[in-house]
């Protein structure tokens, strides 16, 4: 397993649209030369069969394409491609130890389902480049300052467990097989994303308990803005739930849950030493943040804030940057809300 807003029903021309659009920074366009601006169609999960379906009995079956499944593949758009035929583009790289390279045929991907190899490339392909236009969405890039605005490498199938992770000496992110592999889990690829941005703007985020307890909070919950945001809210599972389908395989109760955004846990009575379990003190902290103050308005200064975070920051010390974050980009009122979540956690 992983080591690891609102808005409306948009369909995949639309949201093809809204990504390219928001990715054309001034930047790029100043120098159209050299930027990727190439596109392909391609099929993916969008962002994941049990979410997508309301689905809490399938399974993995052992990687099979089967028709209970039929319904959750949509076909969209890849965005910022190099043109080289390959999933090598501007925000993002692919690399796969099993199957051949997903390669265009006519101009755009094939209709690979999940019992290709290719599938799972055009996944981690398609949401790091989502994950980076809802970034920018916010404004990261323009008014402002850029977010791991650099070509990743993503290594799908390289890690022969169910886990995945993100090295920051390579600047790269391994996804695992085992169970669903991660790569079919969009909230799973956007989770390990969620590391490389907050890599991008503190170099080496993450050397204590704590610290790496909030790079987990953090990578949840963008996983979640970030699959609402691209796909809408859904309405057939509860949005606090991450990887509904990665989790089929690992968890036992319904709905189906790798982690939750709106546990009770609170700091420091249920602090046990784990990252991933104090993670969602940090994670609950920035779902009320989002509840409070909408999802632009909350990822914006969450984000925004955690350019003053040190490598290794305190539960305390980054609540406190996120408050003055809140108050510097949106009034007393937004830093007020923050407050008063951050403190219903016990953290302040």
């Amino acid at each position: 397993m992983t080591n690891r807003f609102a808005m409306a029903m948009l369909g995949t021309t639309a949201v093809a649209a809204m990504i390219a659009s928001v990715c054309a920074t001034p930047a790029a366009a100043a120098d159209a030369s050299t930027a990727d601006a190439s596109t392909a169609d391609a099929t993916v999960f969008s962002p994941n069969p049990v979410q997508q379906l309301g689905d809490e009995s399938l399974t993995d079956q052992k990687d099979a394409d089967y028709p209970a499944l039929a319904a959750a593949y949509r076909r969209v758009t890849l965005s910022h491609l190099a043109g080289s035929g390959t999933l090598t583009g501007q925000y993002v790289t692919v690399k796969s130890e099993t199957g051949k390279p997903a390669r265009t045929v006519g101009g755009d991907f094939p209709v690979w389902h999940r019992d290709a190899d290719q599938f799972e490339q055009v996944m981690g392909y398609y949401w790091v480049d989502t994950a980076q236009a809802y970034l920018q969405s916010l404004g990261f890039g323009t008014t402002l300052r850029p977010v791991n605005q650099r070509q990743i490498e993503l290594r799908i199938d390289q890690f022969g467990g169910d886990n995945s992770f993100f090295r920051e000496d390579k600047a790269n992110v391994t996804l695992g097989k085992g169970g669903v592999d991660d790569a079919e889990d969009a909230e799973v690829i956007v989770h390990e994303y969620g590391h490389s941005v907050q890599d991008s703007q503190v170099a080496g985020f993450g050397t204590n308990l704590e610290s790496r307890s909030i790079g987990e909070g953090f990578s949840d919950y963008l996983a979640v803005a970030v699959t609402s945001w691209a796909t809408g809210t859904p309405t057939l599972t509860p949005e606090a739930c991450v990887a509904d389908w990665d989790s089929v395989s690992y968890t036992s109760t319904v709905p189906h849950c790798l982690r939750r955004l709106d546990g009770t846990k609170v700091y420091p009575t249920d602090v046990i030493g784990e990252v991933h379990a104090d993670g969602e003190i940090w994670s609950r902290a920035l779902w009320d943040i989002r509840t409070a103050l909408g999802d632009k308005t909350a990822s914006t200064l969450i984000i925004e804030a955690q350019f003053d975070f040190a490598a290794d920051t305190s539960f305390r010390d980054a609540a406190l940057a996120t408050v003055a974050a809140a108050a510097r980009l949106y009034g007393s009122r937004a830093a007020t809300a923050t407050r008063t979540a951050f403190t219903e956690r016990g953290i302040l």
